[in-house]
């Protein structure tokens, strides 16, 4: 057996420690008057992250798992079952061309910033084009999670580095109840993403990097590009066993392999060049299909021109605004072409000789 390496995480919270942070969550002083019900409250609290009660509520594995036996997460096996339904749709012959449009900005006019933003726009621009066309157009706007309240992403624990059947597709490791990592907006996102035909991400550059409510997306996608969609065979999260299973031979199978995709990306001053290749890279690597030299974009509005002025400049630049409406034109025909059985997709007998 592969040794599994111990020693990095701190002790548990002790229970003073514990009340200051539950606490901080009720700094309003509408609270003031409720201090016997958050007792009651914090108690409870107190003794589902002692306890280690992650998934509280579960149901038997039942048919068709490795072990009928196991206490699945109730939670995680209703995502599990509109995943597949999910993908029964997706490949139905009679259900309507789908196109995800990703709008990857942290910005909305709801929070602090108090303005839209330019790849809300652009987004914008390419929802109307493929609605015109008869697609389904569904829009995720990623900005949500900086109005909304409540909503999260939680961050990708890293399961897969452990061994890659300890990564469970999809995600197992939120909710997590004990440690109330809670209202995890992904389990909505993976359906978005199975019924989809094609993706299409617009993006503006952060720091010559994508912005992190993208980048969190991304991370947590990982369960899609060999994730284990059995959580009993390795019994929750036993990393011996993974290790076991990975190297008695895993096939990594890409959940979402044969979609097209597009990209754009755009910015101000650098990094638009270099973003948009990992995010081509990124896509590649998921066997998502490649939609031509035309799907691929990045550009920059008001180069080292004023923030302010920008969405002004983006206005004056239609040329610009044509070629993000080119990216959903070229993705719109690459979905048609994958459809049809006229591209091939995944089906090469080619084998790798490292998969990963």
């Amino acid at each position: 057996m592969t040794e599994v390496r111990k020693g990095q995480a701190p002790a548990k919270l002790g229970r003073n420690e514990f009340h200051i942070r539950f606490r901080n969550a009720f700094h309003d002083p509408g609270y003031d008057a409720l201090g016997r019900e958050l007792d009651a409250i914090e108690q409870v609290a107190w003794e589902a992250y002692h306890e280690g009660r992650k998934a509280p509520r579960t149901v038997k594995a039942g048919p068709g798992y490795a072990d009928p036996t196991y206490d699945l997460s109730i939670e995680w096996k209703e995502t599990h079952e509109r995943l597949l339904a999910a993908e029964r749709h997706q490949k139905d012959p009679a259900s309507r061309n789908r196109i995800l449009l990703i709008n990857g900005s942290s910005r909305n006019d709801g929070t602090c910033p108090g303005e839209v933003s330019k790849s809300w726009r652009m987004t914008m621009m390419a929802r109307d084009l493929l609605m015109e066309q008869g697609f389904e157009a569904d829009v995720l706007d990623l900005s949500l999670l900086n109005s909304d309240y409540d909503r999260h992403i939680h961050p990708c624990k890293g399961c897969v580095s452990t061994a890659m059947p300890l990564c469970h597709w999809p995600c197992s490791c939120y909710p997590n109840h004990a440690e109330r990592q809670v209202n995890d907006w992904m389990n909505e996102i993976y359906e978005r993403w199975v019924l989809a035909h094609g993706v299409i991400i617009i993006t503006p550059v952060y720091w010559y990097q994508s912005p992190s409510p993208l980048k969190l997306m991304i991370d947590r996608l990982v369960c899609a590009d060999g994730g284990n969609p059995d959580p009993s065979s390795t019994h929750g999260k036993k990393a011996e066993e993974a290790k076991d299973i990975e190297l008695a031979g895993w096939d990594y199978p890409k959940h979402l392999a044969g979609r097209a995709f597009g990209v754009v990306v755009h910015g101000d001053v650098a990094g638009i060049e270099s973003t948009r290749r990992s995010l081509a890279d990124w896509f590649g690597w998921m066997d998502f299909v490649d939609a031509g030299s035309f799907a691929q974009l990045d550009r920059y509005v008001g180069y080292y021109e004023s923030y302010a002025g920008s969405h002004a400049t983006l206005d004056r630049d239609t040329a610009f605004q044509e070629e993000v409406r080119n990216v959903a034109r070229a993705v719109a025909e690459a979905v048609r072409e994958i459809r049809a059985g006229r591209v091939a997709v995944s089906q090469h007998r080619l084998r790798d000789p490292r998969p990963k």
